[in-house]
């Protein structure tokens, strides 16, 4: 018994030690579980070198794993020793993952230590340049004249413009023939030429489109609406009718399960002060995404809003029936 306690207390003060080593001179890697140079990617990358300071000037690489809805990065993440060097930024996948992913290798909501969330970025409602509706209420009756002859694209299965589709095909009660290519470039560039009438996606993809007139722009998917110049005039949904809608693409930093809470501290207080960065404040505001700044700073803040997300979110993919394999 007394071995046993002091090889207990050893291993304590030795992960005490680390703890307040963390991180030292060994680089911490950030899986993003998405192509590079996407949204996320972005995010990421702007995250990661406003937390160099904070967590004292060493490397921090990015780690791009992507595939199965976000679900294989954020699985690598999961088996990672939990030492506070493999960690993951993912988005509002790992909201979707527990029911759009078959046979997930991990808990989202208990295999991961939460961190905080980041920020959140708006969705914008656009369609092909052709389109006849020159507002938000056109565009509706056009809906309701074409059933069933609609073409909603999206950047694939399990992507933030197909979940953005699926959410807007429920409020409006209207079936559309879902169109996924393989990201949002090839997506935007059909429905500029008119092979496909709408696209919900991003306003960081979006912007650049509806700046250069390539498409028409109709509403935004947020509670109030967006005070950029580009997009101000914009109506958001729940203004048009469709009470209750709202879509923001948040992102959200995990650890593995058991990281030591001293090296989780240690992370979500650099987390915090990098949200602070006027630099990654600005470069967010580039993109159109809004830095966080409420309770879902903080672990168990972004825990409870990820348990709200799954809430939210799996009735409605259930009833869509569709997987990311």
């Amino acid at each position: 018994m007394k071995t046993l306690l002091a090889i207990t207390a050893l291993a304590a003060l030795a992960a005490g030690a680390h703890a307040q080593d963390f991180p030292g001179s060994k680089p911490i890697s950030i899986v993003v579980p998405f192509a590079a140079g996407g949204p996320t990617d972005r995010v990421a990358r702007d995250l990661a070198e406003a937390l160099r300071k904070p967590l004292g000037g060493g490397s921090i690489v990015i780690d791009n794993v992507p595939g199965a809805g976000s679900s294989i990065g954020a699985a690598k993440v999961a088996r990672a020793n939990p030492d506070g060097y493999t960690l993951l930024l993912n988005h509002i996948g790992m909201s979707t993952i527990p029911t759009l992913v078959r046979n997930v290798p991990f808990k989202v909501e208990t295999d991961f230590e939460y961190l905080g969330i980041v920020n959140d970025v708006p969705m914008t409602l656009i369609a092909k340049p052709q389109m006849a509706a020159n507002n938000y209420k056109e565009l509706s009756a056009w809906i309701a004249a074409n059933k069933g002859k609609i073409n909603l694209g999206n950047a694939g299965v399990g992507s933030a413009s197909h979940l953005c589709g699926l959410l807007y095909q429920t409020a409006m009660k209207t079936e559309m023939t879902p169109v996924p290519y393989k990201g949002t470039a090839p997506a935007i560039t059909d429905l500029i030429g008119g092979q496909i009438d709408l696209l919900c996606d991003q306003t960081t993809n979006t912007s650049p489109q509806i700046e250069a007139k390539k498409v028409k722009a109709y509403a935004v998917t947020t509670p109030q609406r967006l005070t950029t110049p580009l997009l101000k005039n914009l109506p958001t949904l729940q203004e048009e009718g469709l009470k209750g809608f709202e879509v923001t693409i948040w992102h959200g930093f995990y650890a593995p399960k058991g990281t030591p809470p001293a090296i989780t501290k240690k992370l979500n207080d650099a987390l915090k002060v990098a949200l602070k960065d006027p630099e990654f404040i600005k470069k967010q505001e580039g993109l159109g995404a809004v830095v966080a700044t409420d309770g879902r700073i903080e672990p168990e803040g972004h825990k409870k809003f990820v348990a709200a997300e799954i809430a939210k979110w799996s009735p409605i993919i259930k009833a869509a029936g569709v997987y990311a394999d």
